[in-house]
């Protein structure tokens, strides 16, 4: 079976439903079947989503995309300063 890719939004708006099916008192593994997850990404994603609305789901993917980032640049900067380093010094 192929793996499905859900946006952000698209997870938000299923938690929805299922948290209305809850609400009705249904098992979890009845509305999991229905949305076509499996449990494990539904808790997964309640984990993380939980309580989001779309447009703060939106701005965390974007700050977490923006953190890679930058979490790359300092590591290029810090491997660069460390190669300048050992050249100052003559060890090679």
């Amino acid at each position: 079976m192929s793996r499905k890719r859900y946006t952000p939004e698209q997870i938000i708006g299923l938690l929805r439903e299922a948290e209305v099916a809850l609400a009705q008192g249904e098992k979890t593994g009845v509305i999991c079947r229905r949305l076509g997850v499996s449990e494990q990404s539904y808790y997964r994603w309640r984990r993380e989503y939980g309580g989001m609305k779309v447009d703060q789901a939106r701005r965390l993917k974007d700050l977490e995309r923006e953190n890679t980032r930058l979490k790359t640049a300092v590591a290029d900067l810090t491997l660069d300063k460390l190669i300048l380093k050992e050249a100052l010094s003559g060890n090679y």
